[in-house]
C-alpha cells in the first residue's frame, strides 16, 4: 500500500489532511476536487504499490483481494460505501492480511499476480462479474449484499429491524402521519433492478400499523438535490404535510432538511426527521440527525471472519465448508432531529 508521505508528494496536501481524507472524516473542510484528487491517487498508488512489492506473504497470514462496487471519486456521493471500504482495509491490517484491490475490466476482474485466499466483494455486481470474482478464488464474500447464497458468505444489514425501529420511536412521539423518502426501484444482489427494500419494508409495516398514507411516500433518488426537489414540491403542492419523514438513506435526510429549512420550517418542531447509515455526518448536519445505525466496522469484521473461517491458513483445512449470510441487527441512535408531534 502507499504510504501517507506518498500520497503527500504525489497530491501537493498534508499527510494528516490526506488521513483525514481516506478516513471520510465529514468534519473536515476541503474542496470536493481535493477530496477527488486525494482518493484517486490512493487508489492508483494501492494498486501499483501492491503490483510492485510482490512476494509471499507471511506464512499464517492471508491474501485478501477487495472488489468494490464504486470508485473511489463515486463514494463521496455515498459516505456509506467510502467507510465500509475504510473499515475492511483497517481491519485487514489490524488482522496482518495482505489487503489486495482488485481492479475492474468491464464485466470481468484483473487476476493480480499473487495468489488469493480470498475475495470480499463490497456493493452490488452482475453475475458475470460475480463468476469473475469466483474464478479468482471460491472463497468469496459479499458485503452488503447477498447473491447466490448457496454458494458464497455474505454479510448485510437487518433492514427490516431497521425500518421498525424507526417507526417505533416516531409513533411513541405521537407521529401517525409518517412519510418516507427514496426511490420506488432499485439494483437489487445481481444488479436488476427491483422494488427498493427500505420502502416495501416501510409500506408493509406502515400498513400493518394502520399508518400508511401513499400521498406521503415522495419517490426520488437517493442523492440530497433530488431528495430537497421531492420535498419542496410536496410543500409546494398544498397537500396536508407529514409530522415526520423517515429516509432511506442520510443523502435524502440531508436534502429534507435543506428542503424545510429553506421552506421555513423547524426540525423537529414543525417536522422530525429519521435517517438511514448513520455514517458521522449524521451528528455534525443542523440538527444532528436521528438515524438507524448500521455499524458498518461490524460488518467488514464480519466479513473477514467468514473469510477466514473458509480459508486454509498455515496447510489446515478450512473449518467451514457451508456458506453462511449474517444478518447485523441496526440499532437506533436518537439525536436532535425528532421530537414529540407538535399539538395544534
Amino acid at each position: 500500500m502507499a504510504t501517507l508521505k506518498e500520497l503527500a508528494d504525489r497530491t501537493g496536501y498534508s499527510p494528516a489532511t490526506i488521513s483525514r481524507i481516506l478516513s471520510g472524516d465529514p468534519s473536515l473542510s476541503v474542496t470536493a476536487e481535493a477530496r477527488r484528487k486525494v482518493l484517486e491517487e490512493a487508489g492508483r498508488l494501492n494498486y501499483t504499490a501492491t503490483r510492485s512489492r510482490r512476494g509471499r506473504s507471511p506464512k499464517g497470514l492471508l491474501r485478501v483481494g477487495v472488489a468494490e462496487m464504486l470508485t473511489p471519486v463515486q463514494q463521496l456521493d455515498d459516505p456509506y460505501y467510502l467507510y465500509l471500504s475504510n473499515f475492511l482495509r483497517q481491519n485487514c491490517l489490524d488482522r496482518k492480511y495482505t489487503c489486495i484491490p482488485l481492479e475492474s475490466r468491464g464485466e470481468g476482474f484483473l487476476a493480480p499476480e499473487e495468489k488469493l485466499d480470498g475475495v470480499v466483494a463490497i456493493g452490488l455486481f452482475t453475475p458475470a462479474q460475480i463468476d469473475s470474482l469466483a474464478a479468482l478464488s471460491p472463497n468469496l464474500v459479499f458485503l452488503d449484499s447477498s447473491p447466490f447464497e448457496s454458494r458464497f458468505d455474505s454479510v448485510v444489514l437487518g433492514y427490516e429491524l431497521g425500518i421498525s425501529l424507526a417507526l417505533d420511536h416516531l409513533t411513541e412521539l405521537g407521529h401517525t402521519r409518517i412519510g418516507f423518502i427514496g426511490p420506488v426501484y432499485k439494483l437489487d444482489d445481481r444488479r436488476q433492478r427491483a422494488l427498493e427494500v427500505r420502502r416495501q419494508l416501510f409500506e408493509r409495516q406502515a400498513e400493518q400499523r394502520g399508518l400508511l398514507d401513499l400521498g406521503l411516500m415522495l419517490d426520488c433518488p437517493m442523492e440530497a438535490q433530488a431528495a430537497a426537489r421531492a420535498v419542496g414540491e410536496l410543500l409546494s403542492s398544498g397537500a396536508a404535510l407529514p409530522t415526520a419523514f423517515l429516509c432511506a438513506n442520510e443523502e435524502g435526510a440531508v436534502g429534507a432538511l435543506l428542503a424545510l429549512r429553506e421552506a421555513g420550517l423547524s426540525v423537529p418542531g414543525d417536522l422530525s426527521v429519521v435517517s438511514f447509515n448513520d455514517t458521522p455526518r449524521s451528528a455534525l448536519v443542523d440538527p444532528p440527525l436521528t438515524s438507524v445505525s448500521t455499524h458498518v466496522e461490524e460488518m467488514a469484521r464480519a466479513a473477514l471472519r467468514l473469510l477466514g473461517e473458509r480459508a486454509s491458513i498455515g496447510g489446515r483445512e478450512p473449518i467451514r465448508t457451508l456458506p453462511l449470510k449474517l444478518v447485523v441487527p441496526p440499532t437506533l441512535t436518537v439525536r436532535e432531529s425528532t421530537g414529540p408531534v407538535r399539538r395544534l
